[in-house]
Parts: C-alpha cells; sequence; structure tokens
C-alpha cells in the first residue's frame, strides 16, 4: 500500500508519524512557540531527528472558535517554512483550507494536501484535479472552527463519517484523481463530542470500507484532556497512547506534536509483534 505524491511515493507497509508544525499564534497546544521562522525551521529539523515520517506545515489554526485568517497573513506565515522545509528531503504537507494557497505551495513542489474541510471550498477540487500526482488528505469536520462544537449531533457518527467522506472520495475520482493519492481522515474532535471521539476510535476499522489509508490526528487534543484531567502540554502519554490504538484499529498514518515520544511507542509496539493486517486496507 502507497501514498502517492508529488516527489514520492510513501510506503504505508509500517504506520508513519507526521509530525505537526505550526506556525500560528494561537493553535491551541503550541500556539506562538514556532511564529519565528528560524525557531520553526528548526523545529522541522528536529521533528525529523526526532524520526518524523512527513511534516505537516499548517498558519491557521483550527481550534474550536478560531478566528479565520486572510489568504495573505497565512501566506507569509506558511510560505517561508515550505520552502525551507521541501530542501529536508522527506514528504511536506501543507494544512490549509485555501485554494489560492493549495495552488501555491503546490507550484513550490509541495507533497501533499491536508484539507480540514475536504476541499469543500470553491475552486480546492479544481486545484487538486489539475495537479499531476499530489497527495490529498481529506477530513470530516462538521460545521467550521467557528460553530463546529455545536453542530456535535449524529444518528450513528461512525456512519455519516462514511457516508460523508465517501462522498468526498466520489468528487475527487470523478475529476480523474487516483485512488492512490487518497487518504481519509475521521476528524477528531471536529464538530463531535468526547463520546463520538471514542466512538470512531472503537469502530475506526469501519473506515476501510472506504479503500482509502486512515490518518489519525489525536495528539493532545480535547478528549484525552477529559479522560486524563491534565492540560495540553501534559498529554504525551495519553496522546501515545491514542495513537497506539488508532494504529491497531487501521490507521495508516499518526499526526502528532510529540514526534520522538510516538516513534518510540511504535518501535516496541511492532517488536512486540504488532499484528500485520492492522495496517492494511480492507473491508
Amino acid at each position: 500500500m502507497f501514498w502517492q505524491t508529488t516527489n514520492h511515493r510513501i510506503d504505508l507497509s509500517r504506520p508513519l508519524v507526521m509530525g505537526i508544525v505550526n506556525t500560528t499564534p494561537d493553535s491551541f497546544s503550541d500556539g506562538g512557540q514556532f511564529a519565528d521562522l528560524r525557531a520553526t525551521v528548526d523545529h522541522c529539523r528536529r521533528l525529523i531527528d526526532d524520526g518524523a515520517d512527513i511534516l505537516d506545515i499548517g498558519g491557521e489554526s483550527s481550534r474550536p472558535g478560531a478566528v479565520p485568517v486572510s489568504l495573505e497573513e497565512e501566506r507569509l506565515r506558511v510560505l517561508p517554512v515550505l520552502e525551507a522545509a521541501l530542501s529536508m528531503e522527506i514528504p511536506i504537507s501543507l494544512d490549509t483550507t485555501k485554494p489560492a494557497l493549495m495552488a501555491e505551495a503546490l507550484a513550490l513542489g509541495v507533497d501533499i494536501v491536508n484539507d480540514i474541510n475536504a476541499l469543500n471550498s470553491p475552486g480546492a477540487l479544481d486545484v487538486i484535479a489539475a495537479h499531476r500526482s499530489c497527495g490529498i488528505c481529506l477530513m470530516h469536520m462538521q460545521g467550521d472552527p467557528q460553530s463546529m462544537q455545536t453542530q456535535t449531533s449524529y444518528a450513528d457518527v461512525v456512519v455519516h463519517v462514511i457516508q460523508m467522506l465517501g462522498a468526498r472520495v466520489d468528487a475527487l475520482r470523478s475529476r480523474g484523481v487516483g485512488a492512490d493519492r487518497i487518504v481519509l481522515d475521521p476528524g477528531i474532535g471536529f464538530g463531535k463530542s468526547v463520546d463520538h471521539n471514542f466512538e470512531l476510535l472503537r469502530r475506526q476499522r469501519e473506515l476501510l470500507v472506504l479503500g482509502h489509508p486512515l490518518l489519525a490526528g489525536w495528539s493532545r487534543k480535547s478528549s484525552i484532556g477529559v479522560v486524563t484531567g491534565r492540560d495540553p502540554a501534559d498529554r504525551l502519554v495519553g496522546s501515545v497512547a491514542a495513537a497506539l490504538a488508532a494504529v491497531l484499529n487501521g490507521a495508516s498514518v499518526v499526526r502528532v506534536h510529540d514526534v520522538a515520544a510516538t516513534v518510540d511507542a511504535l518501535k516496541v509496539w511492532r517488536a512486540a509483534g504488532l499484528p500485520a493486517a492492522a495496517l492494511q486496507v480492507s473491508p
């Protein structure tokens, strides 16, 4: 199983770690720590040294209630970091919902577009369909960051996520985008209650019916805080436990802040004999 991207055909035969690089002043767990270009580039290098397989660079917070930023502000935050990171020889992902920024980043050579809005913004599908090989991660979100935590009602959250992501996959495939370019994210914490998030984790394998690899983003999320009683900076152990549970339940990529700890945990997990079936896409 592979994830085709602009410059890399990423082997998903083992679970991969995507390191989070926030260039925002207001992200929920590390806002402002890496708003300076030099500090951010140093952070990218450190994540790679810690074992990150992919870097995911974003310039707009998606925490509940976050205020949207302009295209120009997001460009100023992320483009210099993307330009520096593209020389680091691992796949680089851009976390954005803005089609104009997607196009500009892909022209630079960015490998993956990670869109929490699943390419629902006008023109976003066109940008991805026009590119020869970039990877795309489609995430489920109910509402938007300003309203999503007031829209947490589902008859069956897993069925809803499957239906919504399936429709977005169909939209991409109808535009000629290869199936091997698409990865899916159930959107933990995006328009979902704590119970919904853990229901998605327990039943995550049901999402594999869509036939695409899964990316799971549990790192430092509020649901971990509810369970452990910990603030975001103290959710390392809970985050690693959630990442391992996601891998066991079929995730091929885990998106994390704490790369070194997650990489070490996965090494021990594999040494202990992680079932190979946990890494295969199958109904």
